[in-house]
């Protein structure tokens, strides 16, 4: 086998997970996942910099894929809502975040590849 075969699909980066990797939603789990107590709908609003109708629309997204639970409730008289990370939600987070890690290993290892090798063109190549 060729070692171009072995390397077949080698950055196809399977585990990132379109549910998770947008960046409003990566924001909020990030948020969610540093408080396992979870986080009131207005401090994860401030904390993220979405709009009350963009933290919503993205809460519903992850709510539906089981990544997140919303719990209503009162303080006083005032209507809370509290947001937090299923199990399964913090599990599905914490894979995605080892796939990151490799995509950035990767990175970093082409990035010095780069540095020390040569930019040149192969035997019959121009520039198009």
């Amino acid at each position: 086998m060729t070692d171009r075969l072995k390397e077949e699909g080698r950055y196809a980066y399977e585990g990132l997970d379109r549910v998770l990797h947008e960046k409003a939603r990566l924001g909020i789990l990030t948020s969610l996942a540093a408080r396992a107590e979870g986080i009131l709908f207005t401090d994860l609003k401030a904390l993220c910099q979405l709009t009350d109708g963009n933290l919503s629309r993205h809460l519903t997204v992850l709510q539906e894929a089981g990544v997140v639970e919303i719990h209503k409730g009162y303080r006083g008289r005032r209507p809370q809502t509290l947001c937090r990370l299923t199990e399964a939600g913090r599990r599905r987070y914490l894979d995605y975040i080892g796939v990151l890690e490799a995509v950035l290993a990767d990175a970093l290892d082409a990035a010095k590849a780069g540095r020390k090798t040569r930019r040149t063109l192969p035997e019959g190549f121009s520039p198009a």
